[in-house]
């Protein structure tokens, strides 16, 4: 057990290391709004590591003027705490913030048992602000312990939206000057992505290898004790070197030598629920043919190739459909939609994302980085008019890098938009 004197240092250097991070990095972000801080709810923010869960949540408490307390378990020294020294905790934290209305708990996931604690907070009327790097957070513990008392916010690394806040780029001017902006703002990001510490470092390969290594080994191997860990690691770094791509957990358990494929869907499993990588279903009608042939895709373009080894160059296309795919994600919270991809069989065409509210197909998308090819061009406006045609969706896209244009062909309209201002729209 830790005594309360070193608890007391360690929540000091803390608080004075949140405010410092956070009112260095100040860019507003849309999930802001969807945290309520009037709520009797414990408002749970989950993501990957280094996201800016953290600096959100603060973001949310600064602006709003509630006195709030602190704590972050993934501190080195902390390891290993239970939740019964969470009262400890809570006294120190009271000893050095005095009186507080809210209490900011950051990785929460790394005390064992720490939703007894939560909900003792809770029935007591303590606001309670939680963040978590593992889906099983979310899955697991909360749906298991905090039934019916949580509200969950998912948080991506950067958009584009946030990438151009944080670098002061005007996302609303009709100009010829700002559109430039726009678009070189644009090709930065398709290459960095948007882990916000990134804008700082000068070795971004470190730092991505880092991260990626925290992950494996802090979020996955610690928590799941994977026997096979050198065979799991080099499955992960192949899927981040092929996605997007389908799964094929056959090959997978062939080629690293895993016991058998439920050893393999398992050790996906655990890379999705880390949010390293982020799963994209097939659609139909039927439940058991959304589950097969799954993609995956990584949390962000940063992770495609700044690591050792990838050898996976600039692959423009697959980076954009990337980024796609991550905004639909942040989207789907606040429009109550679904995503898939679309594909028939197995000689059809492929259409990239198709947006569903219930049973009913909104929107269908399809990207292709550059279109200047008669060929590329024909075959992704006939993807798209295959698939109205199958099921009758009617609002069609084609995401480019810089083409702009609205395509009339069989009765069909497709709008082609540039990549950077639907992601602004």
């Amino acid at each position: 057990m830790i005594d309360k004197r070193t608890l007391e240092i360690i929540f000091s250097e803390q608080k004075e290391e949140l405010e410092v991070t956070a009112q260095n990095t100040r860019c507003r972000r849309k999930e802001e709004d969807l945290i309520n801080l009037d709520s009797k709810l414990a408002q749970v923010v989950i993501g990957v590591r280094r996201s800016g869960k953290s600096t959100l949540c603060f973001n949310v408490l600064h602006d709003a003027g509630v006195k709030f307390a602190y704590a972050n378990f993934d501190d080195e020294r902390l390891e290993g705490m239970k939740a019964a020294e969470l009262n400890n905790v809570l006294e120190v934290l009271y000893k050095i913030n005095g009186e507080f209305t809210h209490l900011f708990l950051d990785e929460i996931q790394n005390v064992e048992g720490w939703h007894l604690f939560v909900n003792r907070m809770l029935r007591q009327g303590m606001k309670i602000i939680l963040t978590g790097s593992n889906a099983k957070l979310l899955s697991g513990e909360l749906a298991t312990h905090l039934t019916g008392r949580h509200n969950t916010v998912e948080l991506y690394p950067f958009s584009f939206r946030d990438f151009c806040s944080f670098m002061n780029i005007d996302t609303t001017k009709l100009t010829t000057k700002a559109e430039a902006a726009r678009r070189a703002a644009f090709d930065q990001y398709l290459k960095q992505g948007g882990f916000p510490e990134l804008f700082h470092e000068k070795k971004s390969r470190q730092y991505v290898t880092d991260l990626v290594n925290d992950i494996l080994t802090r979020d996955i191997q610690q928590r799941h004790k994977i026997r096979h860990f050198a065979a799991f690691e080099k499955m992960a770094h192949h899927l981040m070197n092929i996605a997007p791509a389908i799964l094929a957990p056959a090959n997978l358990t062939k080629t690293f030598g895993f016991g058998s494929s439920q050893t393999t869907n398992n050790y996906i499993k655990y890379l999705t629920q880390a949010y390293l990588l982020v799963k994209l279903n097939k659609y139909s009608a039927k439940s058991k043919l959304r589950i097969t042939d799954e993609k995956v895709y990584t949390v962000d373009v940063a992770i495609m190739d700044k690591r050792p080894d990838a050898m996976v160059g600039d692959n423009l296309g697959w980076r954009l459909e990337t980024i796609i795919y991550l905004e639909l994600c942040r989207r789907k919270s606040e429009n109550d939609t679904d995503i898939y991809y679309y594909k028939k069989h197995a000689r059809a065409k492929e259409v990239d994302f198709v947006v569903c509210k219930g049973n009913k197909i909104l929107q269908m998308y399809q990207v292709a980085y550059d279109m200047t090819n008669e060929k590329t061009r024909k075959r992704e406006i006939d993807s798209l008019i295959q698939a109205s045609q199958a099921t009758k969706c009617k609002e069609l896209y084609l995401i480019t890098d810089s083409e702009r244009d609205t395509i009339q062909k069989n009765g069909y309209i497709i709008n082609i938009i540039p990549a950077y201002e639907w992601l602004l729209s």
